[in-house]
Parts: C-alpha cells; sequence; structure tokens
C-alpha cells in the first residue's frame, strides 16, 4: 500500500480549485496521475519478490530517498529548514516515527498474506483518518459512515477467509491494518506541518526520521543491511524511485489541479494494480472468495473519499 505517502506528502499550500474541464494542464495532470497509480501498484509486488529482510528493505526505501532529496533540500530549502520552528520540527520527527511504523507493520504483512489482500488492509487509511478526526470532536457527514462501516463489514468478511486458511495470513491481515492506522496518523500530523513548511523541507526531515527509526530497529533486531546480490539492490533502487519517488511525487504534483478527492479516489485503484502485478508476475492470487470482499473495502473507502466532498459540521 498501500497509498498513498501508502507513504506520502501534500503540498504544503490548500489546494487550489481544481482546473476547468478539458484544459491542458487538467489532462496533463489526469496522464500524471494515471503515471502515479501505476508507480504506486507496483510497490507491494516489488516489496514481495526482494529477498531481503522487511526492516531492511523499508530502511534502504527511506534512505535512499533522503540520498536522492539531499541536494534540492541543503541547498535551495536550507533556510526554510532553520527557520521551521520548535513544534514543526517536533510534528515533522513524530510523523516520520509515525511512517517508519507504518513500513515496518506492512512489509512483513506482505510475506504472511496476499499482496493484495495487505494492499487492500492497508488503504483503509481513509477510514481510520475519519475515526480519528471524529475522535476529535469533527462530525463527518453521514455518507462516510456509510462507507466506513461498509469497509469494516469488507474487512471482517477478508479476515475471515483468511482465518480458514491459517493463522500466518491472520497475522498478516493485523499488520496490514496497523500500518493503515499509522498511515492515517503520520498523514493527519503532516498535514498540520505543511500547512506553514514546503513540501520537500516537511519530507525531507520526515523521511530522514524515519530512516533513522528503521536503521535502529535492523540493528535490534539483527536485519540484516547488506550481503544482497545486484538482483536484490536493483529492486531495492527500483522500489525507492517507481513506488515512493515517482509515485507519491507525481501524487503530490496532481493534488493542486485535480483536488484531494479525486488523487484519494484514484489512488484506490492501488488495490487492484498491485493484485494484477502480483498475480502476473508472481503468480500471486488470493482465493476466490477474496474478491468480493476487496470489492466491499473498495467500495466502502470510496464512499468515505467521496463525502470529504460534503461538508463536516
Amino acid at each position: 500500500m498501500t497509498v498513498p505517502q501508502r507513504a506520502d506528502a501534500r503540498p504544503a499550500a490548500v489546494p487550489a480549485a481544481p482546473a476547468p474541464e478539458g484544459t491542458p494542464g487538467r489532462t496533463l495532470d489526469f496522464a500524471l496521475l494515471a503515471v502515479a497509480v501505476c508507480g504506486v501498484s507496483t510497490s507491494a509486488p516489488l516489496i514481495a519478490s526482494i529477498a531481503a529482510p522487511a526492516l531492511a528493505i523499508a530502511f534502504w526505501r527511506n534512505a535512499m530517498a533522503v540520498g536522492v532529496l539531499s541536494p534540492v533540500a541543503l541547498w535551495r530549502h536550507r533556510a526554510e529548514l532553520r527557520g521551521m520552528g520548535r513544534r514543526g520540527l517536533l510534528l515533522s520527527i513524530c510523523s516520520g516515527v509515525l511512517l517508519a511504523l507504518h513500513f515496518g507493520l506492512w512489509l512483513p504483512s506482505l510475506s504472511m498474506t496476499s499482496v493484495a489482500t495487505s494492499t487492500a488492509m492497508v488503504t483503509t487509511t481513509p477510514m481510520w483518518t475519519m475515526v480519528i478526526l471524529r475522535m476529535r470532536g469533527h462530525r463527518p457527514p453521514g455518507l462516510a459512515w456509510a462507507g466506513t462501516t461498509l469497509a469494516l463489514v469488507g474487512v471482517l468478511l477478508l479476515t475471515g477467509i483468511d482465518l480458514s486458511t491459517g493463522s500466518r495470513a491472520l497475522t498478516g491481515d493485523a499488520l496490514a491494518l496497523g500500518a493503515g492506522l499509522a498511515a492515517s496518523v503520520y498523514m493527519l500530523l503532516g498535514s498540520a506541518v505543511r500547512r506553514t513548511t514546503s513540501t520537500t523541507a516537511y519530507t525531507y526531515v520526515c523521511y530522514s526520521t524515519t530512516a533513522l527509526a528503521l536503521l535502529g530497529a535492523c540493528l535490534v533486531s539483527g536485519s540484516a543491511l547488506g550481503g544482497y546480490d545486484g538482483r536484490t539492490w536493483l529492486k531495492i533502487a527500483a522500489l525507492t524511485v517507481v513506488a515512493q519517488l515517482l509515485g507519491h511525487s507525481l501524487f503530490n504534483r496532481v493534488v493542486r489541479g485535480l483536488g484531494p478527492s479525486t488523487v484519494s479516489t484514484a489512488i484506490l485503484l492501488e488495490t487492484p494494480g498491485a493484485a494484477l502485478i502480483a498475480g502476473l508476475w508472481l503468480g500471486q492470487t488470493p482465493p476466490a472468495a477474496a474478491y468480493p470482499a476487496l470489492a466491499v473495502i473498495l467500495a466502502g473507502l470510496a464512499l468515505v473519499i467521496l463525502a470529504d466532498r460534503t461538508p463536516s459540521t
């Protein structure tokens, strides 16, 4: 998952109103959105195919992203990084820790359950975000609650199917759900920082924190950080470029023109996209009974996202 930043920064400024239908800018945004969906859809299948510890994959994915961002962040955004302020810096660090937790839970789940199931569970982020906002006093519209209920029914159906296949698959489901919850808190913290901080400055601090947290987790758990063959390193590099930098960066690029609801709805296509790639490339397909449950989850999440268009009271 995923997601998006599943993985993923948003612009610092409030998204501008979508461009009129049929304008060249809007057409380009939709083309870039399609590329971004294809990019993030490769994430889960790539991770499942990499012969390296899950925590190490998560570490290198973020460490390589920091390496790519460093020249821009330290040269063009140096003054902004120095002037982030205590609150912005603290929230960015907390966001990075939550992102590390997201990766630390989700990546191991891909070796326990199917790519399709894990991706569907981790993309429940909009549902968790709505629940957290409700706990903070917001009143989401009825359509959002209907979507949450429908998504939960799909989750229960899917976990019931996985329970019949063994406890390992059920553990993978739980890890992916936890990863979705961690991602929702990560995005809420990040949205607060990005009101006053650029995407580059925020993601640099966030990804750096994530890499350091995952490095600590690797050292504590004894996960090997090297000794891989060239094919494994190539896949990790591809994961960083295609899924993290290209996929999520393009989501950040088009959200201002298309609006957050359109982009968030498109991110749901990661589940069928990842399932298709996993089926064709890895020969991995979930049980036939799982497909209706997957459809119910996606339908519920779509309702939650569409309810975003209705003003909260």
